[in-house]
């Protein structure tokens, strides 16, 4: 079996050689097969020459370097792209992950787990602009998919290599793709890390970040429970709108009959505006199931998926 470490990389020229350091001692120690990718994200500071060294240096690291800042989505798709390990472990460049978890994430994906996702349970960053968030999100998650997971936001992961490499990696899902597998059936669990202070350069994320995570939620949502059948979320919505539209158009209608009212009033433009979103949302639920239909037929997929033996 071998092992595939990905880490996305953008100006953290501090820590590069210290933390190669640090996984090589971990890794040689569990006798297993290995590789290292360090994904260079258009890094603006001395990480690359430092990159380029390392890897000059060391026949099981591999650099890739991205053309421009992509993000880290991108900069772990390519990562994963890159892979020839049955197992992908990613984590941050910054030492706030410590690679010394990583021989107890890999013994619980051994327990049967396609994604064991780390949990920093005493985590070492501010309160208001990363903690608080992080935990809104989090408890957000949960309630949108029934997936309970303490701290999606953790790099530190380990995947079973099929998983990560059948999910189409778009947005800022990274954050995310323990949901995305769930998505797929996989066995989630979660066990707690260290974390570690920041010791060089300066935080990429800032309190943006949570906002972007609830639109992503959003769409995980969307697939989760519509991806085999639009018309039901944008029709469900569409009927809701006509239903309201049909009663305020009886209001009008009693209104004018038992009361001697006006037929032109506000609620006869509140009808034709609900009226006119409900078909809306229809015609889009049929776009939408129309689109779907044509992409798995011209990729020739379904919308099932059989659970994986080994």
């Amino acid at each position: 079996m071998k092992i595939s470490v990905i880490i996305p990389v953008f100006n953290e020229q501090g820590s590069l050689a210290d933390l190669h350091r640090k996984l090589n001692a971990v890794l040689e120690k569990m006798d297993l097969s290995y590789e290292i990718i360090f994904v260079d994200d258009a890094s603006t500071d001395k990480s690359s020459g430092i990159l380029e060294s390392i890897s000059n240096a060391d026949n099981k690291v591999k650099v890739i370097t991205l053309s421009r800042n992509y993000g880290q989505t991108q900069a772990i798709a390519a990562g994963v792209d890159a892979t020839i390990g049955e197992i992908i472990v990613t984590m941050d460049a910054d030492l706030q992950n410590d690679p010394a978890d990583i021989p107890r994430i890999l013994a619980k994906l051994d327990e049967g787990y396609d994604v064991v996702s780390g949990w920093r349970k005493k985590r070492k960053d501010d309160l208001w602009l990363k903690k608080i968030p992080s935990i809104l999100a989090n408890n957000i998650s949960a309630w949108i998919t029934g997936v309970k997971i303490h701290d999606l936001g953790c790099t530190l992961k380990a995947y079973q290599s099929r998983i990560l490499k059948n999910i189409e990696f778009h947005g800022e899902i990274h954050r995310l793709l323990p949901l995305y597998a769930a998505i797929q059936g996989a066995k989630i669990t979660e066990i707690p890390v260290k974390h570690y202070q920041r010791k060089y350069g300066e935080s990429k994320y800032g309190i943006s970040r949570f906002f972007k995570v609830i639109l992503d939620l959003f769409a995980v949502m969307f697939m989760w429970k519509f991806l085999p059948k639009p018309i039901y979320a944008f029709g469900g919505i569409g009927l809701a709108s006509l239903g309201l539209s049909g009663v305020i158009g009886l209001v009008i209608v009693f209104r004018k009959v038992f009361f001697s009212g006006v037929w032109v009033s506000p609620l006869l433009f509140i009808f034709v505006i609900f009226f006119l979103i409900g078909i809306q949302f229809i015609l889009m639920g049929i776009l939408a199931e129309f689109i779907l239909r044509l992409y798995f037929g011209v990729k020739d997929l379904k919308r099932y998926k059989i659970k994986y033996k080994e």
